[in-house]
């Protein structure tokens, strides 16, 4: 009978229940409805920082910049309406820029051959500066209502930056299972030299993939604008680049690349939004939220390593034991192999 093998992500599911469940029951509070949207709110950025890690990390590479990323976006958002654009079109344009800082991440890593942390870092400096030098440092006032909308509205009581979450899910993972370029990716992740020998075009994937992790990145800036209405130039300069790369990795994506789905990414977003929130309901200081998710991110990586090390280990060959000979035959009496290059022994002569 043929077993039916369970999803990569069941494990990390089970986590999170488990982590759910224990802080229901230490505190009454977490388990409300309202502190549930609440937490899904707040892991919608963490969300869609993981989702634009996820593409990156597939290829084996990194972002740094993504943090950075929110801060001047949502600047930019907030300043082009400060000139009197629409909030739909000032939108438009703060995410371009902020998926031009990707593009650009991708061009750096593959025509200069800087390595992506190297690159990623230095980008992370200039996005963070920008906003500090348009502004003084100063934040910026948004008085358009109805960019409200996209962090504090709701459909259906739920908050609309789950809904695009979830719809942004499903088309990124439905794109890497189902297209040539998805496929791709996960070719590039797994041995980037085979992939150029198959055909893969290294050059566009990988600025695909920052380019990506740059609009991601520039929707989480849309989506913390939008809930202060005050664009800020220190906006996701905290923990946000460390916990997009936590609910990454702990969603079972690896940081060598070619492993990984985006429902298990996802997951770990929720995951480590569930851990900050449940410290939070329970009055646990913020440093100590740090020190958790550090050691989840180091068991993340250790479990990832320790699989792939075992997936590497060369299955070693059991050899079939001799077979018997009869006894008293001659090794002389075996009969000769020919090959390629052995003549043919003469025929036995005809009998008269």
């Amino acid at each position: 009978m043929k077993t039916r093998r369970l999803p990569d992500e069941t494990g990390i599911f089970f986590v999170l229940v488990a982590v759910l469940l224990v802080f229901s029951i230490l505190s009454p509070n977490f388990r409300t409805i309202d502190n549930g949207f609440t937490l899904l709110l707040n892991g919608a950025v963490i969300g869609f920082l993981a989702l634009g890690q996820t593409f990156v990390l597939l290829t084996g590479g990194i972002d740094l910049s993504t943090g950075a990323n929110i801060a001047m976006s949502g600047v930019l958002v907030a300043l082009i309406m400060q000139a009197g654009a629409p909030w739909y079109l000032a939108m438009l344009l703060a995410l371009a820029a902020a998926t031009s800082l990707g593009v650009a991440n991708g061009l750096l890593i593959h025509y200069v051959r800087i390595p992506p942390f190297i690159a990623t870092f230095s980008t992370q400096g200039v996005a963070l500066a920008i906003p500090l030098i348009i502004t003084g440092a100063n934040s910026i006032q948004v008085r358009d209502i109805g960019f409200s909308w996209i962090g504090q509205g709701r459909v259906a009581g739920v908050p609309l930056p789950v809904l695009l979450l979830l719809l942004a899910s499903v088309i990124a993972g439905l794109w890497l299972r189902m297209t040539r370029q998805g496929v791709h990716i996960y070719a590039f992740g797994g041995n980037k030299n085979a992939a150029r020998l198959a055909g893969v075009n290294i050059a566009r994937t990988t600025i695909l993939v920052y380019a990506i992790s740059g609009f991601c990145g520039g929707m989480g800036g849309m989506i913390v604008t939008s809930r202060l209405m005050v664009g800020f130039p220190a906006t996701g300069t905290g923990n946000e680049l460390f916990y997009s790369i936590a609910a990454a990795v702990v969603g079972g994506i690896s940081l060598f690349g070619g492993v990984g789905t985006v429902v298990g990414a996802m997951i770990g977003a929720v995951l480590i939004a569930a851990v900050s929130n449940g410290m939070n309901v329970l009055s646990v200081q913020s440093y100590w939220q740090s020190l958790v998710i550090g050691v989840i991110i180091l068991v993340g990586v250790a479990f990832d390593t320790l699989r792939r090390s075992r997936s590497a280990r060369p299955a070693i060959a059991k050899k079939a034991p001799p077979a018997a000979r009869p006894p008293g035959s001659a090794t002389s009496s075996a009969t000769p192999v020919v090959g390629p290059g052995t003549p043919s022994p003469a025929p036995a002569p005809a009998s008269q």
